[in-house]
């Protein structure tokens, strides 16, 4: 999976969205206590710096050294390189003792991950019968009606050959996704609603060329240029251009929709 990332690094911390105040508030809020989060594939950084004001302590970890090399330096944050996969003895070598994580996150990564193997450190990192594991994806970017149209083309027909099956994942909101713990839901006392996994929107606003700085930072666009092919020729960067000036607005609220699994470790592992 970091092989996918290793190139585009500066692109992928330059052009990816944040995540929202809302999303860390509802995470934080079902953890008693706030003394230590790790933050599994943590990239760049961009969930890290939220949880640094919140947690007490964050431990992130990455398997790309490009990747932590755009990370924002944190007082509180400790970066770690690690194998993709570890055992319980690696684990409390490089990340924290057995029972003594208050919440491990994954934001958009979850999909690459050899789940047996993570699950099993995370039940054994986390504090019981308490301890929170959240990982989340966002899907596509939603603009406007004109916008959105060219990237649907785009997004079938020319990035479509090269993703990786692991993006069907993220394309269902990680509803197919294996999850075995006790399911935190989404409940609104006004609507008596619940909702799994839940949903929530980060907005980032961007001009044209950041937008297509984001297209290309996606592992797909990357796998293409690998094999000689330049997915957005200038005949594809004028498609979105031309659809991009329609609304007269230079800078646009670029919308990510976010799917966010939650649960607890309950008190057996």
């Amino acid at each position: 999976m970091a092989k996918l990332f290793i190139k585009q690094a500066e692109q992928y911390a330059a052009a990816r969205p944040s995540y929202p105040v809302k999303l860390f508030q509802f995470i934080a809020s079902k953890t008693p206590c706030h003394d230590l989060a790790w933050d599994v594939g943590a990239g760049s950084g961009q969930a890290s710096r939220s949880l640094a004001g919140i947690y007490n302590n964050v431990i992130a970890t990455d398997t790309s050294s490009k990747q932590l090399e755009f990370a924002a330096k944190l007082p509180n944050v400790r970066y770690e390189l690690t194998p993709p996969t570890m055992s319980p003895s690696e684990i409390e070598q490089l990340v924290a003792p057995e029972s003594s994580v208050d919440l491990v996150t994954v934001a958009q990564a979850l999909h690459w991950f050899e789940l047996t193997t993570f699950y099993s450190n995370v039940k054994h990192v986390l504090k019981k019968p308490n301890g929170v594991i959240a990982a989340w994806c966002y899907t596509n970017p939603e603009v406007n009606a004109a916008v959105d149209e060219v990237f649907r083309r785009f997004y079938n027909e020319k990035l479509g050959p090269y993703w990786d099956k692991a993006r069907r994942l993220v394309e269902d909101g990680y509803r197919g996704i294996e999850f075995p713990f006790e399911k935190i839901m989404d409940e609104d006392e006004s609507t008596e609603s619940q909702s799994f996994p839940v949903r929530f929107v980060t907005e980032r606003e961007m001009g044209i060329e950041e937008y297509l700085t984001y297209l290309r930072s996606s592992s797909a666009y990357q796998t293409a240029k690998e094999k000689g092919v330049e997915l957005l020729t200038a005949e594809m960067e004028g498609e979105f251009a031309g659809s991009w000036k329609e609304d007269g607005e230079e800078k646009k609220a670029v919308r990510f929709p976010i799917y966010l699994l939650i649960g607890r470790v309950g008190d057996r592992v």
